[in-house]
């Protein structure tokens, strides 16, 4: 089903991500793939629909839980999560590991002490066949463990030749900024990566979407409605998979559900700046307002915080704001992230 909110698992649910999923079985042989794009352009769907299609056993990560100063207690634990819905095809490996005991459906590692797992250990153990490592937003792998990670992926990709990993990113520059290709310091730089670049629909295949999800229901759309809906979203698919359903659901107030999706897409925003400082907030709304230069966002902070800003730490806001993603040249990636925005207080 097109409009399913969830990660799409089967090619006939996903909806014209041909080219996405033939260029990674062309590069399927690469030890690193990325790939990135914003927040609900269907990275998580093109990945588990690839994983799903190839006959390659696979671990897949999810490492949106690990906090930002996450130990070994935290990493194995998603590990663990999931090679136990893989205990089948990794039985042989995990029973020659020490640090690894099977109980029934599940598997425990243990992280601390002389037996402890290694990362490059159990990278080693399943280099003995043919395996996928893929890590959803691996971003967050950025932390006190960061280099311990890097030091095992360069050990495999050196040294485990039937490894092969995906890594996904929503924030393109902290991924990045994990991995430190271009750092002469870091234990991957140099090294070579595919980056798949996940972009979303232009208007034809965004309209068409919404149709052929719509008609998959038996559910009748006007035109016009069709229209805000494109003009709104912006071909980002997860929003418009999110219209879709809200409709579906009942809600045919097409206004109605264009605020929903700013009041989450506003959630999401207080919640960086929660994290990070009532000055990411500002700068946000000076954007969304629309001031588009260093200098004027500079001066838009300044009248409103009434204190002169350190021109270092506005940029380092401006570029922490780009290297997640949503803004770029000092425009939102996401329309819905620009309306929340002007919400701000």
């Amino acid at each position: 089903m097109l409009f399913d909110p969830r990660p799409k698992t089967r090619r006939e649910d996903l909806f014209g991500r041909d080219r996405e999923l033939r260029m990674l079985k062309e590069n399927i042989n690469t030890p690193i793939t990325l790939i990135t794009g914003i927040r609900r352009i269907g990275k998580s769907s093109i990945l588990s629909v690839f994983l799903n299609e190839v006959d390659i056993p696979s671990v897949l990560l999810d490492l949106r839980s690990l906090g930002t100063n996450y130990g070994l207690k935290d990493l194995y634990s998603i590990l663990s999560k999931a090679l136990s819905t893989k205990i089948d095809k990794f039985m042989e490996v995990l029973k020659g590991l020490s640090s690894v005991k099977i109980l029934g459906n599940e598997i425990e590692i243990r992280w601390k002490g002389r037996d402890a797992l290694t990362l490059s250990s159990f990278f080693d153990a399943l280099n003995k066949r043919r395996v996928i490592i893929a890590m959803d937003e691996a971003q967050k792998f950025r932390g006190p463990r960061a280099i311990e990670i890097l030091n095992a992926l360069a050990h495999a990709y050196d040294y485990d030749r039937n490894l092969t990993f995906i890594l996904t990113g929503s924030e393109a520059g902290l991924l990045y900024d994990f991995l430190k290709f271009d750092n002469e310091g870091s234990p991957l730089y140099g090294r070579y990566c595919f980056n798949l670049v996940v972009e979303r629909f232009d208007r034809d295949t965004a309209r068409e979407f919404l149709k052929r999800g719509f008609e998959e229901v038996n559910v009748d759309v006007e035109d016009e409605v069709l229209e805000d809906a494109v003009n709104f979203f912006d071909g980002i698919p997860g929003w418009l998979t999110f219209f879709g359903n809200e409709y579906i659901s009942g809600n045919k107030k097409i206004e109605t559900v264009k605020n929903i999706a700013v009041n989450l897409a506003l959630k999401e925003i207080k919640n960086i700046v929660r994290a990070r400082g009532r000055r990411y907030a500002l700068v946000l709304k000076a954007i969304a307002e629309g001031e588009d230069t260093w200098s004027s966002i500079k001066r838009y902070v300044e009248k409103r915080e009434g204190v002169t800003v350190s021109s270092s730490i506005l940029s380092n806001t401006i570029n922490n704001l780009e290297d997640m993603s949503i803004i770029k040249d000092y425009k939102f990636l996401d329309p819905v992230y620009r309306a929340a925005s002007l919400k701000l207080a």
